[in-house]
């Protein structure tokens, strides 16, 4: 059955109904894929710096220059956000970072005092004689430029790690009240998601200066430190979460196993699905479980939208917003790695994604895309990460 559907004022026309009418081998009524494009949004891609290594994730500082962190354990400075930029290595003590399988220097936020304080916060895996973790740590940039300290290590620590680096997350965002969202991987430990005591497969938020629990978290009464940071649970490996502009709704992109990927729409203190241990019943990491389990947990949240019966590893995700952005305005970017696409996604009004556009501009043309963060100047930054010559793109309407 074919029918039309309208991303924000753009015809795109899908080859399939909006559900399959069978399921997918995890038991759920699986939606179809993303629907094929006749006619999609017109984009002028940019690249604005190359030579990168699997760039992570992308900071604005208040004098136009753009930090930029590499899984590795790198960190890059550049001068400018457009083409032709400068790129400086900032020297800074990842020497405790081990780059393995998917974990790393990961995601990154600039502090909203940074003109005075020159502070930001990195996630990243942490390796030491008595083990490691996923941590958030808090830095301060140089004067100039060419350096960055440590402040707080951790801000909050504990987050778990799998040595071959598996499943790591792990990508912080402000929300508009200057609180940290961060959303993590469950490391492919089965029963970790569900247990709110592990801060594992979870949508974590946090005070930014104190690394304690924001006021106003769901489990802050309880007696583990760890729960109180909790803000959604029941999560396989969330990569990207972003904020709906007008509305401050937070939504999380989160990788599926070889089917369903998902956008969630993110409830205080709600639990969506995840769980490989099936109630503690089995032992192992086997996926062959619902992502979002309706029969063991019936109030788990449904996805606002699910890849079906593939998967394209949805990474980071953005919401566009500003002039420069007409009729694309408040619509959801998001970044895929394996599908090596950029998928815009129409939110509808109860707050699921009504339709999905794919701009053949950014459709397997520059490989795997990672990062996806809006500017100041209201252009969006995407990088790519396959680990050779990455680089930073600016995309804009054309």
């Amino acid at each position: 059955m074919q029918r039309v559907l309208a991303v924000i004022g753009i015809l795109i026309v899908t080859s399939g109904c909006g559900l399959a009418s069978s399921e997918s081998k995890t038991g759920r009524v699986a939606q179809g894929p993303p629907p094929s494009i006749s006619q999609a949004p017109k984009l002028i891609v940019e690249q604005v710096v190359g030579g990168l290594e699997h760039g992570w994730d992308v900071g604005f500082l208040p004098d136009g220059k753009v930090l930029i962190t590499e899984r590795p354990g790198r960190l890059t400075l550049l001068d400018k956000s457009t083409p032709g930029a400068v790129a400086t290595h900032v020297e800074a003590n990842f020497s405790d970072v081990k780059a393995r399988g998917e974990g790393g220097l990961m995601g990154m936020v600039v502090h909203p005092d940074f003109a005075t304080s020159h502070r930001f916060t990195t996630c990243q895996t942490h390796w030491d004689d008595s083990g490691g973790d996923v941590r958030l740590v808090t830095w301060e940039l140089s004067g100039d430029g060419h350096s960055a300290r440590r402040v707080r290590d951790p801000l909050v620590g504990g987050l778990p790690v799998n040595p071959s680096g598996r499943h790591s997350g792990c990508r912080p965002t402000l929300a508009p009240d200057d609180s940290l969202l961060v959303g993590t991987g469950d490391t492919a430990r089965a029963n970790f998601a569900q247990d709110r005591t592990i801060l594992g497969g979870k949508v974590l938020r946090i005070d930014l200066g104190t690394g304690g629990p924001a006021p106003g978290n769901p489990f802050e009464r309880s007696s583990n430190t760890n729960e109180r940071l909790v803000y959604t649970y029941g999560h396989r490996n969330v990569q990207g979460v972003a904020i709906q502009p007008g509305t401050g709704q937070a939504y999380s992109a989160e990788h599926g196993p070889d089917v369903d990927d998902e956008i969630n729409r993110l409830r205080a203190g709600g639990n969506y699905g995840w769980d490989p241990s099936r109630g503690g019943t089995v032992g192992g990491y086997h996926e062959d479980v619902p992502m979002t389990d309706k029969k063991r947990f019936p109030d788990a949240i449904d996805a606002a939208w699910s890849s079906g019966d593939h998967t394209e590893a949805i990474c980071a995700a953005v919401f566009l917003t500003g002039p420069d952005w007409a009729n694309l305005a408040g619509v959801l970017a998001v970044t895929a790695l394996k599908g090596s696409k950029l998928l815009l996604m129409t939110i509808g009004p109860d707050g699921n994604v009504t339709a999905v556009a794919t701009p053949p501009e950014l459709n397997d043309k520059f490989g795997r895309l990672r990062a996806a963060r809006l500017g100041p100047d209201g252009a969006l930054y995407v990088t790519t990460s396959n680990g050779d010559n990455d680089r930073l793109l600016r995309i804009l309407p054309g």
